[in-house]
């Protein structure tokens, strides 16, 4: 009989598909068929979660297949993040309009990456004492208790170092291991690994011209290459966020996050804020947060269901160059080192309201204006290197906490509604990342206005 329903399961979904097919076939707009795609999702996973529950093998088994189009392309973008996080970076110094603010560019993203992060910080800070949320009320169930063992091994590799040694931990001894996404600080030792070749190649172009024309051709031709690829995956997202929302609806434990309500809820009023003071920072550059809304909207519903800043990459950049005309260079290092620095919900918002939580029980008084500002400061400079994949901010949390002498156990009592809560933040930290390209375009005079004016999204 399992079998059976699981089969009727299954046949649902691929009805679903067939409907976003068909709906692509009659060229409606992207952005159109991925909110479809996300309500459909929505609706049929609640109504597996409701027949059959999180736990029966029906829910299992039946997740278990939609898994090979929700994971199945979660994996295929981030088969291409570490070639695009490289070959952008590179390709940002091959363009000669670039370098001749390759500096001035550099210090304006990471300026306002860190900056907005330094203001999450400080809205995180503000939620969880307006909601005066306290992290000695929460239970230690079995679940809670696992994860705690699991941080207790994960900490002794961060709680022992100090701020100079991780900024060392971000450096690439090996870019090849890197590449293959080895350690949580891969991606921003790719990063400048991409930005050591970049400058050699400035070196080259300037005395050995032929050569230097060469090697730009190369780096073109493969970026051309890679974001074909890109473009490719990018026409299967309504079908990953169909089943991913699926996933989240019918697995999540509705009955945890009810008893962890008023934590979520400080959570999304945090998040929520900060996505308006991106809003804002646009329109003091007189760009306006309503197109910015439109046309973000695919790449941060991709990035509230999947729960992968990285995964996103190729579909912030192809948001930032073609529906708001940043240039490439700018988009590239704008989408890149915000996989790694300055994330707004991961990094900034997340650790600041479990540093908050846990101060009273270390006899920290959380009101106070000096733990408050040296909180925020840690924060911003333990940005850095925070992974852009799920369980950054378990990274970014430990780190703080850990430099704070601060009791880290909180971070596994908040398990059962973290899914719920990663959402949010990752689409924040995109929307982070955007900001930083699109703002950092308007000062340089390297965004295209007509563009961001156009009301349509382009299709990928």
């Amino acid at each position: 009989m399992d079998t059976i329903l699981i089969i009727i399961n299954i046949a649902v979904f691929l009805l679903l598909v067939v409907g976003l097919f068909a709906m692509q076939k009659k060229h409606v707009s992207f952005s159109k068929r991925v909110f479809t795609a996300l309500g459909l999702g929505i609706v049929f996973g609640f109504i597996i979660h409701l027949i059959y529950g999180t736990t029966s093998n029906i829910t299992v088994k039946s997740i278990d297949w939609f898994a090979i189009v929700g994971t199945g392309y979660v994996k295929l973008l981030q088969m291409v993040v570490m070639p695009l996080v490289f070959i952008s970076i590179v390709g940002a110094f091959t363009k000669l309009k670039l370098t001749k603010n390759i500096g001035k560019i550099s210090f304006l993203v990471i300026a306002i990456l860190l900056g907005t992060t330094a203001i999450s910080a400080a809205i995180g800070i503000g939620s969880a004492l307006g909601f005066g949320l306290d992290g000695i009320q929460l239970n230690q169930g079995d679940a809670e208790a696992a994860r705690n063992a699991e941080l207790e091994q994960k900490v002794v590799g961060v709680q022992d170092m100090t701020i100079p040694q991780q900024i060392i931990e971000l450096l690439p001894s090996n870019p090849f291991a890197d590449l293959t996404g080895a350690r949580p600080t891969s991606t921003i030792a790719v990063v400048i690994f991409a930005a050591i070749v970049g400058m050699a190649y400035l070196g080259v172009k300037r005395k050995d011209p032929e050569h230097g024309e060469f090697f730009a051709k190369i780096i073109d031709t493969f970026y051309a290459i890679i974001m074909r690829v890109v473009t490719l995956i990018l026409r299967l997202t309504p079908y990953g966020v169909l089943a991913l929302i699926t996933k989240v609806m019918a697995m999540s434990d509705y009955a945890a996050i009810a008893k962890l309500g008023k934590f979520v809820i400080a959570s999304y009023v945090a998040l929520i804020a900060m996505f308006v003071v991106h809003l804002l920072l646009l329109l003091l550059a007189k760009l306006s947060p309503v197109n910015y809304v439109k046309k973000a909207l695919p790449a941060l519903t991709f990035a509230f269901t999947s729960r992968t800043s990285a995964g996103t990459l190729p579909l912030n950049i192809k948001t930032q160059t073609k529906d708001f005309g940043v240039s490439e260079g700018i988009a590239n290092f704008a989408a890149s080192f915000g996989l790694s620095i300055g994330q707004n919900g991961c990094a900034g918002i997340y650790p600041a309201m479990l540093a908050v939580m846990v101060a009273p029980s270390a006899g920290i008084n959380p009101f106070s204006p000096s733990f408050i500002i040296t909180l925020i400061l840690v924060v911003a400079i333990s940005s850095f290197g925070v992974a852009g994949v799920g369980g950054g901010a378990t990274f970014a949390a430990l780190i703080v906490l850990s430099v704070l002498n601060l009791p880290i156990a909180i971070v596994g009592l908040l398990i059962s509604v973290e899914p719920l809560i990663d959402m949010g933040r990752t689409a924040l930290n995109v929307s982070g990342s955007m900001t930083a390209g699109v703002l950092t375009g308007k000062i340089t005079g390297e965004l295209e206005n007509e563009v961001y004016q156009q009301p349509r999204v382009i299709e990928a």
